[in-house]
């Protein structure tokens, strides 16, 4: 499976963006599909994840009530629609694909398949 993201740019705090992942070469719809974030000099933690068949949705703390997560499996694409962006979520983006159980979704580690990354600048 290859993974393309695109979508981010440069936002104002208190801005909008979405953000893209186009899949390829696989089974779209049974796999999980989540977005990791990595700031400089930090770890890459997880955003926001959307599971397949019923589309259930988890995401961190930090971004809950601010970002949403979708997929349309007939455009084998899943989005990250992010909203009241902060400064603090400045960060390079990462979509990812895999099957995780529940306990693990949150889990980079777990994820077969990494797109490339895309970089999010929220000026405050």
């Amino acid at each position: 499976v290859q993974l393309q993201a695109s979508g981010g740019g440069l936002a104002q705090a208190g801005g909008s963006l979405r953000l893209s992942c186009a899949a390829s070469g696989g089974t779209f719809s049974s796999y999980t599909m989540a977005w990791f974030r990595q700031a400089p000099g930090k770890e890459r933690e997880f955003v926001a994840a959307i599971r397949w068949g019923a589309g259930s949705t988890y995401y961190a703390d930090f971004v809950k009530g601010r970002f949403a997560i979708s997929r349309d499996n007939a455009e084998n694409t899943v989005y990250l629609q992010m909203n009241s962006l902060k400064a603090e979520d400045t960060a390079v983006y990462y979509c990812a694909a895999g099957r995780p159980v529940l306990t693990a979704i949150r889990t980079s580690s777990i994820y077969y398949y990494w797109g490339q990354g895309t970089q999010v600048t929220v000026s405050s």
